[in-house]
Protein backbone atom coordinates (compact mmCIF):
# COMPACT_ATOMS: atom_id res chain seq x y z
CA UNK A 1 0.00 0.00 0.00
CA UNK A 2 1.61 3.23 -1.08
CA UNK A 3 -1.08 5.86 -0.65
CA UNK A 4 0.28 7.00 2.70
CA UNK A 5 3.87 7.43 1.55
CA UNK A 6 4.98 11.04 1.18
CA UNK A 7 7.15 11.30 -1.92
CA UNK A 8 7.86 15.02 -2.17
CA UNK A 9 11.02 15.50 -0.12
CA UNK A 10 10.92 19.29 -0.17
CA UNK A 11 7.48 19.19 1.48
CA UNK A 12 8.34 16.53 4.01
CA UNK A 13 8.20 18.84 7.03
CA UNK A 14 4.83 20.15 5.90
CA UNK A 15 3.52 16.67 5.13
CA UNK A 16 4.39 15.25 8.56
CA UNK A 17 4.58 18.16 10.98
CA UNK A 18 5.38 17.49 14.60
CA UNK A 19 3.12 17.67 17.62
CA UNK A 20 4.34 18.93 20.99
CA UNK A 21 2.45 16.66 23.39
CA UNK A 22 4.13 18.09 26.47
CA UNK A 23 3.18 21.67 25.65
CA UNK A 24 -0.36 20.70 24.64
CA UNK A 25 -0.90 18.69 27.81
CA UNK A 26 0.41 21.47 30.00
CA UNK A 27 -1.96 23.97 28.39
CA UNK A 28 -4.96 21.63 28.50
CA UNK A 29 -4.41 20.78 32.15
CA UNK A 30 -3.87 24.39 33.23
CA UNK A 31 -7.54 25.13 33.94
CA UNK A 32 -11.01 23.60 33.94
CA UNK A 33 -11.89 25.70 30.91
CA UNK A 34 -8.91 24.50 28.88
CA UNK A 35 -9.45 20.88 29.83
CA UNK A 36 -13.16 21.01 29.01
CA UNK A 37 -12.29 22.30 25.55
CA UNK A 38 -10.53 19.02 24.69
CA UNK A 39 -13.12 16.61 26.16
CA UNK A 40 -15.98 15.06 24.19
CA UNK A 41 -18.73 14.74 26.83
CA UNK A 42 -20.10 11.33 26.03
CA UNK A 43 -23.26 9.27 26.57
CA UNK A 44 -23.39 6.17 24.39
CA UNK A 45 -25.09 3.63 26.65
CA UNK A 46 -27.83 1.81 24.75
CA UNK A 47 -30.24 2.47 27.62
CA UNK A 48 -29.67 6.25 27.65
CA UNK A 49 -32.94 8.13 27.94
CA UNK A 50 -34.34 11.38 26.55
CA UNK A 51 -33.82 13.06 29.92
CA UNK A 52 -30.23 11.85 30.23
CA UNK A 53 -29.37 13.16 26.76
CA UNK A 54 -30.81 16.57 27.66
CA UNK A 55 -28.75 16.58 30.87
CA UNK A 56 -25.62 15.68 28.89
CA UNK A 57 -26.23 18.56 26.49
CA UNK A 58 -26.83 21.04 29.28
CA UNK A 59 -23.63 19.95 31.01
CA UNK A 60 -21.77 20.27 27.71
CA UNK A 61 -23.07 23.82 27.27
CA UNK A 62 -22.38 24.78 30.88
CA UNK A 63 -18.79 23.52 30.93
CA UNK A 64 -18.01 24.25 27.25
CA UNK A 65 -16.95 20.73 26.35
CA UNK A 66 -15.59 20.06 22.87
CA UNK A 67 -18.87 18.37 21.93
CA UNK A 68 -21.76 16.34 23.30
CA UNK A 69 -21.33 12.82 21.92
CA UNK A 70 -24.53 10.78 21.50
CA UNK A 71 -25.93 7.81 19.62
CA UNK A 72 -27.53 8.60 16.23
CA UNK A 73 -31.09 8.29 17.51
CA UNK A 74 -30.49 11.30 19.78
CA UNK A 75 -28.71 13.54 17.27
CA UNK A 76 -31.72 15.71 16.46
CA UNK A 77 -32.58 16.16 20.13
CA UNK A 78 -29.00 17.09 20.97
CA UNK A 79 -28.85 19.55 18.08
CA UNK A 80 -32.05 21.25 19.25
CA UNK A 81 -30.86 21.36 22.85
CA UNK A 82 -27.45 22.81 21.94
CA UNK A 83 -28.72 25.33 19.36
CA UNK A 84 -27.18 28.73 20.00
CA UNK A 85 -24.65 27.47 22.53
CA UNK A 86 -21.73 27.04 20.14
CA UNK A 87 -21.17 23.51 21.44
CA UNK A 88 -21.36 20.97 18.59
CA UNK A 89 -23.09 17.62 18.47
CA UNK A 90 -20.97 14.49 18.12
CA UNK A 91 -22.35 11.17 16.86
CA UNK A 92 -21.09 7.65 16.29
CA UNK A 93 -21.33 5.74 13.01
CA UNK A 94 -21.07 1.98 12.50
CA UNK A 95 -20.98 1.75 16.27
CA UNK A 96 -19.77 -0.20 18.17
CA UNK A 97 -18.64 -3.13 15.99
CA UNK A 98 -17.62 -1.38 12.77
CA UNK A 99 -18.93 -4.33 10.77
CA UNK A 100 -21.69 -2.49 8.90
CA UNK A 101 -21.53 -2.13 5.14
CA UNK A 102 -19.36 0.77 4.02
CA UNK A 103 -22.36 2.18 2.15
CA UNK A 104 -24.40 1.99 5.34
CA UNK A 105 -21.77 3.95 7.26
CA UNK A 106 -21.64 6.58 4.53
CA UNK A 107 -25.44 6.90 4.39
CA UNK A 108 -25.66 7.10 8.19
CA UNK A 109 -23.05 9.84 8.26
CA UNK A 110 -24.81 11.73 5.46
CA UNK A 111 -28.11 11.75 7.37
CA UNK A 112 -26.46 12.75 10.64
CA UNK A 113 -24.55 15.73 9.25
CA UNK A 114 -27.79 16.95 7.63
CA UNK A 115 -29.41 16.79 11.07
CA UNK A 116 -26.57 18.97 12.34
CA UNK A 117 -23.89 16.66 13.71
CA UNK A 118 -20.40 18.14 13.54
CA UNK A 119 -18.19 15.38 14.99
CA UNK A 120 -18.61 11.97 13.34
CA UNK A 121 -16.83 9.14 15.17
CA UNK A 122 -16.86 6.08 12.90
CA UNK A 123 -15.65 2.60 13.77
CA UNK A 124 -13.12 1.14 11.38
CA UNK A 125 -13.93 -2.28 9.91
CA UNK A 126 -11.75 -4.28 12.29
CA UNK A 127 -12.19 -7.54 10.42
CA UNK A 128 -11.07 -6.01 7.14
CA UNK A 129 -8.01 -4.48 8.83
CA UNK A 130 -7.06 -7.86 10.26
CA UNK A 131 -7.63 -9.47 6.84
CA UNK A 132 -5.23 -7.05 5.16
CA UNK A 133 -7.98 -5.55 2.98
CA UNK A 134 -6.30 -2.16 2.97
CA UNK A 135 -8.01 -0.69 -0.06
CA UNK A 136 -11.47 -1.63 1.21
CA UNK A 137 -10.71 -0.15 4.63
CA UNK A 138 -9.46 3.12 3.18
CA UNK A 139 -12.32 3.44 0.70
CA UNK A 140 -14.89 2.93 3.46
CA UNK A 141 -13.34 5.70 5.54
CA UNK A 142 -13.10 7.96 2.50
CA UNK A 143 -16.83 7.57 1.93
CA UNK A 144 -17.64 8.85 5.40
CA UNK A 145 -14.99 11.57 5.23
CA UNK A 146 -16.36 12.84 1.92
CA UNK A 147 -19.94 13.36 3.11
CA UNK A 148 -18.79 14.76 6.46
CA UNK A 149 -16.31 17.23 5.02
CA UNK A 150 -18.82 18.39 2.41
CA UNK A 151 -21.06 19.41 5.33
CA UNK A 152 -18.24 21.04 7.29
CA UNK A 153 -18.09 18.19 9.78
CA UNK A 154 -15.05 16.28 11.02
CA UNK A 155 -14.36 12.54 11.22
CA UNK A 156 -12.66 10.56 13.96
CA UNK A 157 -11.80 6.97 13.03
CA UNK A 158 -12.04 4.49 15.91
CA UNK A 159 -9.43 1.75 15.55
CA UNK A 160 -10.59 -0.40 18.52
CA UNK A 161 -6.95 -0.90 19.48
CA UNK A 162 -7.60 -3.72 21.97
CA UNK A 163 -8.51 -5.99 19.03
CA UNK A 164 -5.46 -5.15 16.91
CA UNK A 165 -1.82 -6.17 16.83
CA UNK A 166 0.87 -3.50 16.84
CA UNK A 167 1.25 -3.83 13.07
CA UNK A 168 -2.51 -3.52 12.60
CA UNK A 169 -2.67 -0.43 14.80
CA UNK A 170 0.08 1.22 12.77
CA UNK A 171 -1.46 0.23 9.45
CA UNK A 172 -4.97 1.18 10.53
CA UNK A 173 -3.72 4.59 11.62
CA UNK A 174 -1.99 5.18 8.28
CA UNK A 175 -5.06 4.08 6.31
CA UNK A 176 -7.30 6.43 8.28
CA UNK A 177 -4.93 9.35 7.79
CA UNK A 178 -4.59 8.58 4.07
CA UNK A 179 -8.40 8.56 3.84
CA UNK A 180 -8.58 12.08 5.27
CA UNK A 181 -9.52 11.40 8.89
CA UNK A 182 -9.35 14.43 11.17
CA UNK A 183 -8.61 12.23 14.19
CA UNK A 184 -7.64 8.66 14.87
CA UNK A 185 -9.23 7.31 18.03
CA UNK A 186 -8.39 4.42 20.32
CA UNK A 187 -11.60 2.74 21.36
CA UNK A 188 -15.38 2.50 21.45
CA UNK A 189 -15.42 1.73 25.15
CA UNK A 190 -17.57 -1.32 24.36
CA UNK A 191 -14.89 -3.94 23.65
CA UNK A 192 -12.43 -5.83 25.85
CA UNK A 193 -10.35 -2.77 26.84
CA UNK A 194 -10.21 0.99 26.41
CA UNK A 195 -7.48 3.51 25.83
CA UNK A 196 -3.88 3.02 26.93
CA UNK A 197 -1.12 5.59 27.01
CA UNK A 198 1.06 3.22 25.00
CA UNK A 199 -1.44 3.04 22.16
CA UNK A 200 -1.97 6.80 22.21
CA UNK A 201 1.79 7.37 21.96
CA UNK A 202 2.03 4.88 19.10
CA UNK A 203 -0.82 6.55 17.24
CA UNK A 204 0.68 10.01 17.76
CA UNK A 205 3.97 8.66 16.45
CA UNK A 206 2.22 7.73 13.22
CA UNK A 207 0.11 10.87 13.00
CA UNK A 208 2.67 13.47 13.96
CA UNK A 209 0.79 16.69 13.31
CA UNK A 210 -1.13 15.31 10.32
CA UNK A 211 -4.27 14.65 12.34
CA UNK A 212 -5.56 14.55 15.89
CA UNK A 213 -5.48 11.63 18.30
CA UNK A 214 -8.47 10.93 20.52
CA UNK A 215 -8.16 8.74 23.60
CA UNK A 216 -11.43 7.15 24.66
CA UNK A 217 -12.53 4.23 26.79
CA UNK A 218 -12.04 3.90 30.54
CA UNK A 219 -10.90 7.49 31.15
CA UNK A 220 -12.55 8.28 34.48
CA UNK A 221 -10.15 10.46 36.46
CA UNK A 222 -7.93 13.48 35.99
CA UNK A 223 -4.90 11.20 36.30
CA UNK A 224 -6.25 9.09 33.41
CA UNK A 225 -6.77 12.18 31.28
CA UNK A 226 -3.31 13.49 32.15
CA UNK A 227 -1.67 10.24 31.03
CA UNK A 228 -3.46 10.32 27.71
CA UNK A 229 -2.67 13.97 27.03
CA UNK A 230 0.98 13.54 27.95
CA UNK A 231 1.16 10.51 25.64
CA UNK A 232 -0.02 12.63 22.71
CA UNK A 233 -3.82 12.81 22.73
CA UNK A 234 -5.37 16.15 21.85
CA UNK A 235 -8.94 15.01 22.42
CA UNK A 236 -10.41 12.91 25.24
CA UNK A 237 -13.68 11.00 25.16
CA UNK A 238 -15.27 10.48 28.56
CA UNK A 239 -18.59 10.05 30.29
CA UNK A 240 -17.07 11.11 33.63
CA UNK A 241 -16.18 14.51 32.19
CA UNK A 242 -17.79 16.66 34.88
CA UNK A 243 -16.11 14.68 37.67
CA UNK A 244 -12.76 14.94 35.88
CA UNK A 245 -13.11 18.72 35.67
CA UNK A 246 -13.94 18.82 39.36
CA UNK A 247 -10.53 17.35 40.14
CA UNK A 248 -8.72 20.22 38.40
CA UNK A 249 -9.43 22.47 41.38
CA UNK A 250 -7.15 20.34 43.56
CA UNK A 251 -4.21 20.37 41.14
Amino acid sequence: MSTHVHLVDEDEEQEIPGFDAEAFAMQALSSQQNLAAVIDHTLLKPEATHEQVIRLCREAAEHRFACAMVNPTWAALAYAELAGTGVPVGVVVGFPLGASLGTTKRDEAAVLVKIGAHDVDMVINVGLVKSGENQAVQQEIEGVVEVAHEAGAIVKVILETCLLTVEEKLRGSELAIAAGADFIKTSTGFSSAGASAEDVAMMRGVAGGRCGVKASGGIRTLADARRMLEAGANRIGASASVAILGEVKTV
